[in-house]
This record gives C-alpha cells, structure tokens and sequence, in this order.
C-alpha cells in the first residue's frame, strides 16, 4: 500500500505589516497554484495600534523582526518545511533599534551561520552575489579570497537543489573587461582569477573571470547555470530586468530553505489592494520545490543536503 504523500508546509511571514506584505502574502497563500504544491501558513505582525499602511515606523520594523523570529524557530523545529517572507524595510529596522540590515544577516544570526549568500532565482538567470548590501566604493577591499571561495561553494551546493548536481558556473569580474589583464585594475588578476583556479581543482565546472558586460547574455542564452557577481547592482540590474516580479531571493547556506520576493515594502501603493502578488507566489512555490527536493531520497538513498566539494556546512 503506497503513503500518502504530504504536500510541503510552507511559512509565510508579512514582512513590514505597513507595506504590501500582509496583502501579497494573503494573496499568495489564497492562490490554487500555491495550494496546489504546498500547505501555506501565514505568520501574521502582531496586532500594533501605531502601524499605519504606508508609513515606516519603529513598531512596524519590530512587528517584522518578531514575525520572522516566530517564523525561523518553527522551521528550525520542523514545524513547516521552509519559509518565504515578504519584504522588510532596512530603516524601519534601524529606527526599531535592530543591528540587522535585512532578512539576510538576521536569518543568518538566527541560523548561527555566518557563511551566507543570497542568490536570485529565475528561469531566465540565476545569480549568486559576493558582496551585497556595501557601498561600492568599498567593494573591491570586501572582495577577498576567502570570501570568494566560499561563496562559489556556496553555489555548488545550493544549485543541487534545483537539479544541477554539476552546475556551469560562471564568475564575473570586477572591473571593466575583467580588468584587461590589470590594465584596468588587478583584482580580477589577484582574486579571482586564483578562486576559478582552486575551484577547478576541487572539481567545480566554473570560467571566468568573464566581464560583466558579456557574461549576463551568455547565461541567459543556457551556456551557464548560475552567475557568481561581485556586487549587488551588477547581479541585480540582468535579474530584473529580464524576470522582474517572478525572480525569487533565496538565502543560501542556511540550514533551513528561505526564499523571499525581489522587491522591497511599496509604502506608496499600500492598503490600496492593487499589490502584484507574482514574485511573493513564486517564492513559495519555489520553496515548495526546493522543500519537496530535499524530502526526496538521494546521496545513496538518504534525503539531505549535498556535500561540498569545499566542505563548507550548510
């Protein structure tokens, strides 16, 4: 006699209570499509009489963080199977006196895992990113060898989950033309290049460093599975602009699966019911998937992560 199989439950928490999360996430876990692959469960702010739709606010930035921590422990628990959050507002969290920038470092410190990266998710593209939320100017000084490996270790093992055991990786690089052989700057030459070499030594099927201007085209022409970027706007400005609004954000190397939108809170359109909900139900689809491919028997005929060639823990 077969087991039923159970459909993945999914925790959606509503982000800022005074952006478009509470409306997205009602819309999502109401959609057949969602309920088709999963069990939503929404982790709604709790009740605050000073949050206003449309107005950031200290209580609004607690309300989030209070909601993802509820979140985060039930996954770590096993209550639900993986999480997918709606967006946070970076100064709302300040004002609230969190340390936390984002999802990103506080699921992080939530985890107990400082070895985190956030990847885009798309049919078209997917990229992973380096260094993330930093100005630009102190890019080039974040960017080290360390930093690199383990973000490229972080790719191999995350692009497991969506069925490429032996991803085409690609590493773009940092300056123009990838430097032009330090013509034009020496950290493609002095970083990177040594990380694509020592990653091809522990087996990854990388190239690069390929310039930032070519490389984007190449992988979303199929010749590459995921793209690791230097810098937000270099991986962000290819996502969006080919798969805005069904690009997914999923944190990689944490030891539960959280997947969020691509967006930010929309103050300007919230409690107006006009919010597209596309990006928040492809995050929860997509944790679906992620969730339901972890559940299956792999490894020898063990369900669980894979093994990095790096040996980096998930």
């Amino acid at each position: 006699m077969s087991v039923p199989v159970t459909k993945p439950k999914i925790a959606l928490t509503v982000g800022d209570p005074a952006g478009i999360g509470p409306e997205i996430v009602a819309k999502a876990a109401a959609d057949p499509s969602v309920r088709a692959v999963c069990q939503p469960i929404v982790f709604e702010a709790p009740p605050d009489a000073n949050v206003r739709a449309g107005e950031m606010s200290a209580a609004a930035g607690r309300a989030a963080y209070d909601t993802i921590v509820r979140a985060v422990a039930a996954a770590k628990r096993g209550d639900v199977d993986a999480v997918a959050t709606a967006p946070v507002n970076k100064l709302a969290f300040a004002r609230a006196g969190l340390e936390w920038k984002g999802h990103t470092d506080l699921l992080a410190h939530l985890c107990g895992t400082k070895r985190v990266a956030m990847m885009f998710h798309s049919p078209q593209l997917k990229v992973v990113l380096i260094t993330v939320h930093v100005p630009l100017k102190d890019v080039s000084s974040q960017l080290t060898p360390a930093l690199v490996d383990q973000t490229i270790a972080l790719t191999v093992e995350a692009m497991d989950l969506f069925g490429a055991s032996r991803p085409r990786l690609a590493l773009a690089g940092l300056n123009p033309h990838a430097g032009e052989n330090g013509v034009l700057g020496d950290e493609d030459e002095h970083v990177l290049v040594p990380a694509v070499r020592r990653a091809r030594e522990n087996g990854v099927t990388i190239a690069g460093p390929i310039p930032g201007d070519t490389v984007f085209v190449r992988a979303s022409r199929g010749e590459f599975d995921c793209v690791i970027a230097c810098y937000h706007d270099q991986g962000l400005i290819p996502v969006k602009l080919l798969a805005f609004g069904t690009a997914v954000n999923v944190t990689i190397g944490l030891p539960i699966i959280r997947t969020s939108v691509d967006h930010g809170t929309a103050f300007d359109i919230a409690g107006k019911g006009v919010a597209d909900p596309g990006s928040m139900i492809a995050a929860v689809k997509l944790a679906a998937e992620m969730a339901s491919h972890l559940r299956a028997p792999r490894f020898g005929g063990q369900a669980g992560p894979p093994t990095s060639p790096f040996g980096v823990e998930p």
